[in-house]
C-alpha cells in the first residue's frame, strides 16, 4: 500500500481528511506543537491517530514559532482576544509552509507518495490554504530533492488537499461521519485553551456552520 504523510491537528478538517485517505494509504501522521493556545489539539490528535490506525504518529515541538510571531498572532499570544469572526490576526504567517516543509522531509524519508493537509474550499481567507499555494510549495519542495528523485533514491511527492478537489468543510464532515460515526464529535476545533469548545471563537462558529450546511445534528459540547 502507498504511504501518505498527513499534517494532523486533531481538528475536524484534518481528521476527516485522514479518514478519507485511510482506505487507500498507509498513514503517517505529524502533529505540531507551535505554542498554540489550543493545546487540547495534541491530546485529540493522539486519540484519532489510534482510531485511524496510523503506522506512525509524531508530535513535533516547534514552540519557538510562538516567539517568532511575537504579538501579531491571536492563536499564540495569550493577551490577544480571539475573534468570533475572521480577522487577519488569526492567520499565522506561512504556518502551513513550515508544517509542509517538515512533513515533506519525513515523507521523502519514508518513501511516501503523498502529503496532505485539511485545507478546504471554505478556507479562502487563508493564503497558505489555497490551491495556488499548495501547487507552488509542492513544486518547490520536490525541486529541493530533484537530484535524489532523478537518481531514483527519492520519490516525487504529490500534495493533496480537499480544496484542490473542491470539497467544503461540510463535505469533509459527511465523509468523516460516514467512516467514524459519533467519534467525529470528539474532534477539536476551538482556538481557546479550554476543556470543551468555547462556542464563540471563529473556528467554533465555522464548525457549527458546517453541521448546519451538512444538515446534521451537532453533538459537540460547547460552553456557549
Amino acid at each position: 500500500m502507498k504511504k501518505a504523510v498527513v499534517i494532523f491537528s486533531g481538528g475536524l478538517d484534518s481528521v476527516c481528511t485522514a479518514a478519507h485517505l485511510q482506505p487507500r494509504y498507509q498513514l503517517y501522521g505529524i502533529t505540531f506543537s507551535y505554542g498554540q493556545k489550543a493545546n487540547q489539539e495534541i491530546k485529540i490528535a493522539k486519540h484519532f491517530a489510534k482510531i485511524l490506525k496510523f503506522k506512525e504518529h509524531k508530535i513535533i515541538d516547534i514552540g519557538f514559532m510562538k516567539e517568532l510571531y511575537e504579538k501579531t498572532n491571536v492563536l499564540t499570544n495569550a493577551n490577544m482576544k480571539i475573534p468570533a469572526k475572521f480577522d487577519y490576526t488569526i492567520v499565522a504567517p506561512i504556518r502551513n509552509a513550515v508544517f509542509l516543509s517538515i512533513g515533506y522531509a519525513w515523507a521523502f524519508t519514508k518513501n511516501a507518495t503523498l502529503v496532505s493537509y485539511g485545507a478546504h474550499k471554505g478556507d479562502k481567507n487563508y493564503p497558505d490554504c489555497r490551491p495556488s499555494f499548495s501547487k507552488l510549495i509542492s513544486q518547490a519542495l520536490n525541486q529541493g530533492e530533484i537530484d535524489g528523485i532523478k537518481l531514483g533514491i527519492r520519490r516525487r511527492i504529490n500534495l493533496w488537499t480537499p480544496y484542490t478537489s473542491g470539497l467544503s468543510k461540510s463535505d469533509l464532515l459527511k465523509i468523516g461521519y460516514r467512516i467514524l460515526g459519533n467519534e467525529i464529535f470528539k474532534t477539536w476545533s476551538c482556538y481557546s485553551n479550554t476543556k470543551i469548545h468555547c462556542g464563540n471563537c471563529e473556528s467554533c462558529n465555522n464548525r457549527k456552520a458546517a453541521f448546519l450546511d451538512a444538515k446534521m445534528e451537532d453533538k459537540t459540547r460547547y460552553k456557549f
